[in-house]
């Protein structure tokens, strides 16, 4: 069939619905992921978004008629999709868009967990198959049947952490009517916390904001939230509940490289000389924390199809990513929003500090630009001219371009859906940062 091929991305599948993805595309592409896994039973799961259920039904009925057994797990957030995956050992489909706005969907792929489907592997492979309609002859017709597996999430998420440690803590939580509110409700039910909620309950036409927390206009209800409440800590998901961010008590966001390194230091005292990973794009301090510490820090490509892969060859404890995705060991290296929710309750308990007061060292010594995007026409002129500008330093392509002076570094990568450079940049002071910011995006924006 005729199928817009920019929908297969580097991680998943997405696309604009009906224009991009459609009940029709989406029966091939359940049709296609059978076939090339050979799969005998499938898990499927779907979050809010209004176009959910008549995909969720066009590609679980493709995976029927191409002979696998579906398993409904409902609307789940995607942690609980991956714990499912895990739990029952079967290949899985997650019917959403993450953090995109309203109008998309998308799939996300379980090959067998920790493996997803990624552009490299799988997904240009489905992709052949849904444009060729070319699929093996089933020797039967799959079934369906419904599994809840919440209550055992609960119980699992809770064994992650001492939950008699925990102070009577003041958390207020942005699910942003994405799919983590419900579960959260219950997880954070067992806990001595007082759990102040906004736009808990999942709602597909999204009445308050956008899924996405690194955008600024996402967040800064909450953050006013956290000072008005003299809350504890904030805590913001995006729509299916793979990515998280922090507020401190001070109500100011923190960069998921600050957290990573505070989160990172905290696992090595439970695991002395553990390997952590970070992706390029990361602050110093998460290796420098992280060898403070005893640990070894292990640099990763973006992308929570390679950090997984990475962390299971090396069996690392723990891995961040600057944009808000933290993998964990003990859950199967899946990404999780609710699980970091935890640790860092467990962790504000035990030290006895104000998360500010954690951070202070970091701010005082670390001074990094947050992400900035450029539209650009030709990304990879710009990162030749880069290169060229800062031949003297170190660099390295493993993702993007990495350019690292003694004093400070950054890295420039092309975003993976549209025609952006990121530029992630630091330095050892304020002035030198934004300095070589302006400089870098000079060259970025003349091109």
């Amino acid at each position: 069939m005729n199928v817009n091929p920019g929908i297969f991305k580097a991680y998943d599948i997405r696309g604009v619905y009906p224009s991009e993805l459609n009940e029709d595309v989406a029966y091939q592409i359940g049709r296609a992921f059978a076939s090339f896994l050979q799969a005998d039973t499938v898990i499927v799961g779907r979050d809010m978004r209004t176009s959910g259920p008549s995909l969720f039904d066009a590609v679980t009925r493709g995976l029927m008629d191409q002979g696998a057994d579906v398993i409904n797990i409902g609307m789940v957030s995607t942690d609980q999709y991956y714990f499912a995956c895990s739990r029952l050992g079967h290949p899985g489909m997650m019917v959403t868009a993450s953090h995109n706005p309203k109008q998309y969907n998308g799939f996300k792929m379980v090959r067998k967990m920790p493996q997803l489907l990624s552009g490299d592997e799988g997904i240009q492979d489905l992709r052949q198959l849904v444009e060729s309609e070319d699929y093996r002859q089933p020797a039967r017709k799959g079934t369906m049947r419904e599994i809840d597996l919440s209550d055992e999430f609960v119980e699992a998420v809770l064994a992650l952490i001492d939950v008699d440690a925990l102070k009577p803590l003041t958390v207020v939580a942005d699910t942003g009517n994405g799919m983590v509110g419900p579960i959260l409700k219950r997880v954070y039910e067992r806990l001595p916390v007082t759990l102040i909620g906004m736009y808990l309950d999942p709602d597909g036409t999204l009445p308050n904001h956008g899924l996405d927390p690194l955008q600024p206009e996402n967040r800064a209800e909450l953050q006013q939230r956290v000072v008005d409440e003299n809350a504890d800590v904030g805590f913001a998901f995006d729509g299916d509940g793979d990515r998280f961010f922090t507020i401190d008590d001070r109500g100011q966001f923190i960069s998921g490289d600050f957290m990573t390194a505070l989160l990172g230091q905290y696992f090595l005292e439970r695991h002395p000389g553990a390997k952590i990973l970070y992706d390029v794009r990361a602050s110093w301090a998460v290796p420098e924390l992280i060898t403070q510490a005893g640990g070894q820090p292990l640099m990763e490509r973006v992308g929570h199809a390679f950090i997984k892969r990475r962390m299971s060859q090396e069996g690392a404890v723990f891995a961040g990513e600057v944009t808000g995705h933290y993998y964990f060991q003990d859950f199967n290296y899946a990404d999780s929003g609710v699980v970091p929710s935890l640790i860092i309750l467990e962790m504000l308990s035990k030290k006895n500090k104000k998360l500010s007061e954690l951070l202070a060292p970091l701010e005082s010594t670390y001074f990094i630009s947050g992400e900035i995007n450029t539209r650009v026409a030709d990304t990879q002129a710009v990162l030749q001219a880069l290169a060229a500008k800062y031949a003297d330093a170190e660099q390295h392509t493993m993702d993007g371009l990495s350019v690292n002076y003694p004093d400070w570094h950054f890295n420039v990568r092309a975003s993976n859906t549209e025609p952006l450079l990121r530029l992630n940049l630091e330095a050892r002071t304020p002035e030198l940062m934004q300095a070589k910011r302006d400089e870098v995006l000079a060259v970025i924006r003349a091109e």
